[in-house]
């Protein structure tokens, strides 16, 4: 029987390309979204063989929904053996107009309450079989926050420390907790963005790499490797000059702006 991934956020850019990466080494995929119309068409395209796939309508946001969909993939396709809690959104925000602080919430409903409900139907299986592979998507932002991104880069923060507390929670249970930070891929979410991004990567060469990731067991990994290297080297600078060398830099578009 062919492994099994499992994966929110398949309707487009890393989750989709995970997939399809996960795919052609053999596995067969749990793909999940709210839009079911795209992954289906995305399936079809790729010429995805209808037996190994399956795909599962979740609002990650809404805890029930993404857990309906976790136990209905279990009763379907069985314990997968690697879960990527893809899912996310990254819209700016200013704490000071009433209206973001709704972004917030939503944007830690989906980025990390729905992270740990992706993860949370499969922990004690996988416990029992003693394998598999919990992966949290986080993002460099967590390295450092950005002026306007204070949402998406708190919520970042909290998806490494999650993982890192659900990583000593299962050690020496056989299950592998594994973080990944993206820095700039190419996909829907940073093409909007009025910023540079340096070291962009295209979605199939991140998910090669995070597919090696994942598969050698490494506990976390920035991907890129460079951004992972400018973020610890912003990560030193003192408070005064790091705030001087972000002053002025444009900001990621509100959801008004959207």
């Amino acid at each position: 029987m062919a492994p099994l991934l499992f994966v929110t956020g398949a309707s487009s850019g890393i989750g989709q390309a995970l997939a399809w990466r996960y795919y052609q080494a053999g596995y067969s995929l749990a793909l999940v979204a709210r839009r079911t119309e795209e992954m289906q068409a995305w399936a079809h395209k790729q010429g995805l063989d209808p037996l190994r796939y399956q795909i599962y309508s979740a609002d990650v946001a809404v805890v029930e929904s993404i857990v309906a969909a976790t136990e209905q993939c279990v009763q379907t396709q069985g314990v997968p053996d690697v879960v990527i809690a893809n899912a996310g959104v990254s819209i700016g925000m200013d704490s000071a107009v009433r209206g973001d602080l709704d972004v917030m919430s939503r944007t830690f409903a989906i980025n990390n309450v729905g992270l740990a409900a992706t993860f949370h139907a499969f922990i004690d299986p996988m416990v029992r079989r003693g394998s598999g592979a919990l992966v949290g998507i986080g993002s460099v932002a967590a390295i450092r926050g950005l002026p306007g991104h204070g949402a998406y880069c708190a919520s970042k923060a909290a998806v490494v420390a999650y993982c890192e507390s659900l990583r000593g929670e299962l050690r020496d249970s056989g299950v592998q907790v594994v973080t990944i930070c993206p820095g700039y891929i190419d996909t829907p979410l940073t093409r909007h963005n009025r910023y540079s991004m340096p070291f962009l990567m295209q979605a199939d060469v991140f998910a090669d790499k995070a597919f090696a990731t994942i598969t050698a067991g490494d506990s976390y990994r920035v991907i890129p490797w460079q951004m992972g290297v400018v973020a610890k080297a912003l990560r030193l600078l003192p408070n005064w000059l790091y705030d001087k060398v972000l002053s002025g830099r444009p900001r990621k578009k509100r959801i008004t702006e959207a």
